[in-house]
């Protein structure tokens, strides 16, 4: 293990609060389709760019030892492969390839999987891969709504599923005019087809290029590289939206706090699973430290900075905005590397764009049944995808394990990382060489398996192709999920090619399980018993005698529980309750309810329970008769 230095200072930064240009509701997506106007141009090829926040990494010219560097080959990736079928790209549901590079990202909900990419969507059935809806323009999410939302369609597009809230919550960024926009959609259901709570939100004339999201229970964190007038690098922001109000359709704010140059990029953590963070606990941000290639000698910065994770916090408040802080960081130095450079490819001298300089999406967040807090995250070094567990980030951080992943010559670039409900970590990339077309691979870890080593990766797709022609994008980040229903199963959608040329790139979307988690292949189950239950002659404003509901988990794994709710004149006995984030496979536990009429009449509403369980969310109808 290492540990942070004893160092904990707040973040030079500076609070801004951005309110809404606008916000509505928006038709079903199948008619937002129909009314989306024609996209302009819709055959000019255009390179998307990333701007950069920084020098470009030097080509290292001394040799800088890796003590994070896997020398241990382990048996075959533990997992196993189910659906894999091609995401949108060249010559796929009539997709319309118009930039490189794609961006490729996507999410899992209840029954479908989103993909976006630049600079269309498309929604797929996820048992079978079935397009569902799609492809689209991104901006068809906001037809009718008005202004460059509407009009524009610049990408860098993120697509999370807010598995508490059961909800899709879409993103892009406006830039093609002032003031530069970022556009967020929010479903009303867990149905990515149906209507959207819309927003438009205004950055005047700082340039919010680079936008990740993570999801948590007070906010939708969220990280953009900003710069004045779209030139001048100002460092990055954390922001939080209102999920509260976006979830309901109401009118929401973003507070950001502007960070120095000296903080170049950040990632927002991004809840998996359904064990929520304890109340009140803040968001956590991640940096790397800059100019890890500085070569030793007198004016080198110390090691410990150097080469660290920077972990921050930010804790937000809507009501008052100037109670909202963002503080750290605490540092958690790792082993030394030097950034990733350009990337080759067989039978051309064009070489890929790695983006080095980073850490790649996603900031994964696990709570775990028995309370335990981690984060993965990874990014790309010369010596191959270097890899990291963070745990008790909101005590004493520790780096548990850190690892590079290099099984052999060729370049491991453009991960993506996420841990399921057992443990398990699986980290996807892309694979290219002089000899090897860049091709999709993924690898991954048990619990069990020795600190800071990867499992020998299995192949997704191969590539039969180099992307030439003068262009290097190759996109900038990919996409780990896990499915919300059974907590076990990874989602990674990540781009290849076909054919040697430039504009012709395809995706692919697959998903997989580990072992350990197919051992619990019936996931969690809920029992209610009653499944109804009833009150007569009670006092207006009176509290009637509590009725209870008894919940067991027939399942073969534990059920996690995110919420329990009553709605109406009922109210949840929380004394009583004895259900608490976790029920164990084959246990039991007691929901005790309440009836406070308003009037005199027939009152109803429901109970509620929301949780990992296939079926989620379950409910028990309530009804009451005031007197």
């Amino acid at each position: 293990m290492f540990a942070i230095l004893p160092v904990t200072a707040r973040a030079q930064s500076t609070l801004h609060v951005i309110h809404e240009v606008k916000h509505d509701v928006s038709p079903p997506l199948a008619e937002l389709e129909r009314l989306t106007p024609a996209q302009p141009n819709p055959f000019s090829l255009r390179v998307l760019k990333v701007l950069p926040t920084g020098p470009a990494p030097p080509v290292p010219q001394y040799a800088r030892t890796d003590a994070a560097l896997q020398v241990q080959a382990l048996a075959p990736v533990s997992a196993t492969v189910g659906l894999s079928f091609e995401g949108l790209g060249l010559g796929q549901y009539g997709f319309v390839l118009q930039h490189a590079p794609p961006d490729s990202n996507g999410n899992v909900g209840a029954t479908q999987y989103v993909q976006w990419v630049n600079t269309e969507f498309a929604v797929f059935d996820k048992n079978s891969g079935a397009l569902v809806a799609g492809p689209m323009p991104g901006n068809a999410l906001w037809a009718g709504f008005g202004g460059p939302c509407q009009t524009e369609n610049d990408g860098d597009p993120i697509v999370q599923y807010d598995k508490l809230a059961q909800r899709w919550v879409l993103t892009q960024l406006m830039v093609s005019s002032v003031p530069y926009m970022q556009c967020v959609a929010v479903s009303t259901t867990s149905d990515a087809t149906g209507p959207y709570n819309r927003y438009a939100f205004s950055f005047g004339d700082n340039f919010n290029d680079y936008p990740k999201m993570g999801v948590w229970p007070d906010a939708y964190y969220m990280s953009f590289n900003m710069f004045l007038n779209g030139q001048t690098f100002e460092g990055a922001a954390a922001c939080a939206m209102d999920r509260n109000s976006m979830l309901n359709g109401q009118a929401a704010t973003i507070i950001c706090f502007q960070q120095t140059s000296g903080i170049p990029s950040l990632l927002p953590a991004d809840m998996d699973g359904t064990i929520p963070p304890s109340a009140a606990e803040p968001g956590f941000f991640v940096d790397l430290t800059t100019n890890p290639n500085l070569p030793p000698g007198p004016n080198q910065i110390d090691a410990a900075q150097d080469f660290s994770l920077r972990l921050f916090k930010f804790h937000v408040d809507f009501t008052n905005p100037a109670n909202s802080t963002f503080t750290g960081p605490a540092r958690l130095p790792v082993a030394d590397y030097s950034m990733l450079g350009p990337v080759a490819q067989p039978g051309t001298t064009q070489k890929l764009d790695s983006l080095g300089d980073r850490l790649m999406y996603r900031l994964a967040y696990r709570k775990f049944a028995d309370g335990q807090e981690a984060l993965v995250v990874n990014h790309s070094i010369t010596t191959g995808d270097r890899w990291y567990e963070v745990r008790d980030p909101n005590g004493t951080p520790t780096l548990f394990q850190q690892g590079t992943f290099s099984p052999d010559a060729s370049t491991r670039w453009m991960g993506s990382i996420a841990s399921d409900q057992a443990g398990n970590i699986a980290l996807g990339y892309s694979v290219s060489s002089s000899s090897v077309f860049p091709s999709i691979f993924f690898t991954g870890r048990a619990p069990s398996d020795p600190l800071g080593t990867m499992e020998s990766e299995q192949l997704i797709v191969n590539g039969t192709g180099s992307q030439t022609g003068g262009l290097s994008r190759w996109g900038d980040y990919s996409s780990m999920t896990i499915d919300p229903v059974d907590d076990c199963t990874f989602w990674y959608t990540q781009e290849y090619i076909k054919a040697n040329g430039n504009f012709n790139w395809n995706t692919r979307i697959a998903n997989f399980k580990f072992d350990s988690c197919i051992g619990q292949s019936g996931g969690p189950a809920v029992s209610l018993v009653p499944t109804a239950l009833k009150w007569y002659g009670i006092v207006v404003g009176t509290t009637s005698g509590a009725k209870s509901v008894t919940l067991t988990n027939t399942g073969n794994a534990p059920l996690n529980i995110s919420s329990i709710a009553a709605s109406g004149d009922f109210s949840i006995k929380i004394v009583r309750n004895s259900c608490g984030n976790t029920v164990a496979a084959g246990a039991s536990c007691l929901i005790k309810v309440t009836f406070t009429p308003t009037q005199v009449g027939t009152r109803t509403g429901s109970l509620t329970i929301t949780d990992n369980a296939p079926d989620s969310p379950q409910s028990v109808s309530l009804t009451g008769k005031g007197k």
